[in-house]
């Protein structure tokens, strides 16, 4: 009897057609390619770190106010007569820059001569005074040895308070007539801080102007800059004062890779200095920040003006990527940073009591316990 063939074996010479196919080059090399990037592709996913970062958008500002664009207004009404500066002039603190005239030229005039007329007042009615007060003595004598009537006596005494009166109003009239004077003498407009005069308002030279309107702005010189971020509500929450930002100024070439600050180019540091407690209209938080002592300074007034628009990243933590990109396809908000000497988290985040801690609190809840007790005892008996 013939051997029975095994089960599992077959002859695929028989099929000549089958034998003749073979795989293609090029699906054999993407197939290795994908056995060989899917592995690399999780060693990246779940090794390599990302830096999380809260992006924001702002200008370029001086952190003092005396040092911000500053403009400059007319003090009295009137008219410009003169100009003394042209538009990027640079200016010394005290330099005038405008003279104001008043719709009467004759005002100062006017005014030295009521000033006069008002110190003759004055004079006169300090030697009515002098004289009336003799006049209150003689009468106080005369009165005492019986020698003039009460009434004389008390006229003499309605005679000094009206000239008081009198005094008191002329002096008045000279505080007005000093106080107008002052203000007449504050025509000429003079640069609070050295600077340079940005723009002028060159209509109010020949329309009246009133005291507050803008004549000139006035941009001071050896400013401290900062830079002004607007962040989302979401991350403002988890900014501290003294975070690194990475920065990106208006019109400087830069190479940003957020998650790897080491590898960017044409970044400049600076740390956080401040947040605002409260939003802006817009809904956004106002992040300053100020330059990183010890790295490279940042550019000159030359490239960065006040104004200049900046982008910035606070640095937060630091997680894997593939945490990275799940909490952004799932749109959670960053992680939130560890505090310094925590220990490990554990359930809702609270310390566990440790075995001594919690014995005290028993010792100290059982006396608190005892005490109570023998007061209800002795508000019983």
């Amino acid at each position: 009897m013939a051997a029975r063939t095994a089960p599992h074996a077959h002859d695929l010479s028989a099929f000549s057609t089958f034998a003749s196919l073979k795989v293609p080059r090029t699906t054999r090399t993407l197939g290795r390619m994908i056995a060989v990037t899917i592995p690399l592709l999780l060693i990246l996913l779940f090794a390599v770190k990302w830096v999380q970062t809260a992006p924001g958008r702002g200008d370029v500002i001086a952190l003092n106010p005396e040092d911000r664009v500053q403009q400059v207004t007319a003090l009295v009404p009137g008219r410009v007569e003169r100009w003394f500066v042209v538009d990027g002039q640079q200016v010394k603190k005290g330099d005038p820059i405008a003279r104001i005239i008043d719709n009467d030229p004759d005002l100062l005039i006017r005014l030295a001569a009521e000033r006069e007329q008002v110190l003759a007042q004055i004079t006169a009615a300090e030697q009515a005074m002098a004289t009336a007060r003799l006049d209150v003595n003689r009468s106080s004598q005369l009165y005492s040895e019986g020698l003039a009537a009460r009434r004389d006596y008390e006229a003499t005494q309605i005679k000094v308070a009206e000239l008081n009166a009198k005094l008191a109003e002329a002096r008045a009239k000279l505080s007005k007539v000093d106080i107008a004077l002052g203000r007449q003498s504050a025509q000429l407009v003079r640069a609070p801080h050295d600077g340079r005069i940005q723009s002028l308002n060159t209509a109010a030279g020949a329309t009246l102007v009133s005291a507050g309107d803008w004549l000139a702005t006035l941009v001071p010189e050896k400013r401290t800059r900062v830079v002004e971020l607007l962040v989302d509500g979401r991350d403002a929450a988890l900014v501290r004062k003294g975070q690194a930002v990475r920065l990106n100024f208006e019109g400087w070439p830069a190479i940003q890779f957020s998650g790897w600050p080491s590898v960017a180019q044409g970044m400049f540091d600076g740390r956080v200095l401040t947040i605002d407690p409260s939003a802006q209209p817009n809904g956004l938080f106002r992040v300053l920040v100020e330059p990183m002592p010890g790295k490279p300074e940042w550019p000159d007034d030359n490239y960065v003006r006040l104004g200049s628009k900046v982008r910035g990243w606070i640095q937060m933590e630091t997680v894997t990527i593939a945490y990275e990109l799940w909490r952004q396809l799932n749109d959670f908000p960053l992680e939130f940073p560890t505090p310094v000497n925590a220990g490990p988290r554990k359930g809702n985040g609270l310390k566990a009591l440790s075995d001594k801690d919690a014995a005290k609190g028993k010792s100290e809840g059982k006396a608190g316990y005892d005490s109570y007790g023998k007061d209800e005892d002795e508000d019983a008996k």
